[in-house]
């Protein structure tokens, strides 16, 4: 939050949009087989032989999905391309490639875009994918990120959001809803960091809850756990939005209905400890939180065995008939219907 004013600052205009890919790109090297022609050409070349193919996009929008005045610029480019590889790993896949486009306005140096793409870089070089195009081009309203990520999947694991079945078993991986809380204390250490310029943050207490929310990590080794262990998900999606609202999707395209069980809802005890501090209920939190970029994934009664006891897997719930409905079932054994109120960025 504290701006140092003696930056160097290098214009975008002395190296043209050219120039700026470029120069923005030329620490990229080439790691996928598939990768036949990556960022200099007209469009990249891929040969994935005889594997099936997926693609996802995502926007981030300064303002809507990030705050410039706590997110540094090399978590941002990190975040970016984790929040689509995150999507490509639910569909239990393998992340191969990306695309990398920015709008960026006058008000950016070069040094900052430098900085935004070193973290875009770390994270292509610890999840081994390849950037291999995007675009450039000016903004009137701030910096605006489009990512396109590109995977590979033998078609017989391929797994979709509507392959539930009424039995199957509700997993989530890792724990839910410190993304959010990480959020709020951000903003909150923003408020007052308007109040009074010299006050600094006090983050000591915060540090995963942070982490979660400016620098996430997709489940890539989920994948590949769940491959070692032999389970094929009957479906899966990642969490975004919120455990209810990925709930929701699961069952409506699966058409299924579902018996979440709010005492087996993973929290991390800072999750807790700080929902405490600001009066929040915790479950509310994890229910409609998002961000967490955990997979939430069903899988049949018969393959619980091979999951039991792994600290990765929580089971949650429990599918049912779709007449059955959506269901939390409480600590105190009342049954509340499941309503999605995760963060809507057109409600924004």
């Amino acid at each position: 939050m504290i701006e140092d004013k003696n930056q160097n600052r290098t214009d975008l205009g002395s190296l043209g949009e050219f120039g700026l890919i470029d120069h923005l790109t030329k620490n990229f090297t080439i790691k996928q087989k598939s990768t036949i022609k990556g960022v200099g050409d007209d469009a990249a070349v891929m040969d994935f032989k005889k594997e099936q193919v997926v693609v996802t996009t995502d926007m981030l929008v300064e303002g809507v999905h990030f705050d410039l005045s706590y997110a540094p610029l090399k978590h941002l480019g990190y975040k970016a391309i984790i929040v689509n590889l995150s999507d490509v790993y639910a569909m239990n896949a393998q992340a191969t490639q990306v695309t990398v486009s920015i709008a960026v306005s006058n008000r950016f140096p070069l040094e900052a875009l430098e900085e935004l793409y070193a973290g875009i870089e770390t994270a292509a070089k610890i999840y081994n994918i390849d950037v291999v195009g995007g675009d450039t081009t000016s903004s009137t309203t701030g910096l605006i990120i489009s990512v396109t990520a590109i995977g590979v999947v033998d078609a017989k694991k391929v797994v979709y959001r509507n392959g539930a079945k009424p039995n199957d078993l509700l997993v989530v991986t890792g724990d839910l809803g410190a993304a959010y809380m990480g959020l709020q204390v951000l903003e909150r250490e923003k408020e007052v960091f308007k109040v009074n310029p010299n006050n600094q943050p006090e983050l000591d207490n915060y540090t995963y809850i942070i982490e979660r929310q400016l620098k996430p990590e997709a489940r890539k080794d989920i994948v590949k756990l769940l491959h070692e262990l032999g389970v094929k998900p009957t479906s899966m999606i990642d969490i975004s939005d919120g455990l209810s609202s990925e709930i929701m999707h699961l069952c409506k395209h699966s058409k299924v209905g579902c018996d979440l069980y709010e005492n087996k809802i993973p929290l991390d005890p800072q999750v807790i400890s700080t929902c405490e501090e600001f009066k929040i209920d915790s479950t509310t939190v994890a229910l409609n939180g998002g961000e967490d970029y955990e997979l939430l994934f069903t899988i049949s009664q018969e393959d619980f065995p091979k999951i039991k006891g792994n600290p990765n897997f929580t089971v949650i719930g429990f599918m049912k008939e779709e007449a059955a409905g959506m269901h939390l079932i409480t600590r105190a054994e009342t049954s509340i219907p499941l309503k999605a109120q995760g963060w809507n960025a057109l409600n924004n």
